[in-house]
């Protein structure tokens, strides 16, 4: 298992969190996401390589960012 960590920009609010965590947690080996509104961190948890294209480009469908 892995773990990815990345900022996103513009979550808000625990629904923004939401959307984020539905649309990354629904990539295929995706095992679990944390998404913090506060700080922007959000941890991705994989059973296998996911790619960081793939996590962001699940962040821009939810609507936002990825800056690091």
């Amino acid at each position: 298992m892995s773990t990815s960590i990345i900022t996103v920009t513009g979550m808000t609010c625990g629904g923004c969190a939401s959307k984020v965590r539905t649309e990354v947690g629904a990539l295929a080996g995706v095992t679990g996401v944390d998404a913090d509104p506060a700080t922007g961190r959000v941890a991705v948890d994989a059973g296998s390589e996911v790619g960081l294209d793939a996590i962001r480009n699940a962040v821009e469908a939810a609507g936002y960012r990825v800056v690091a």
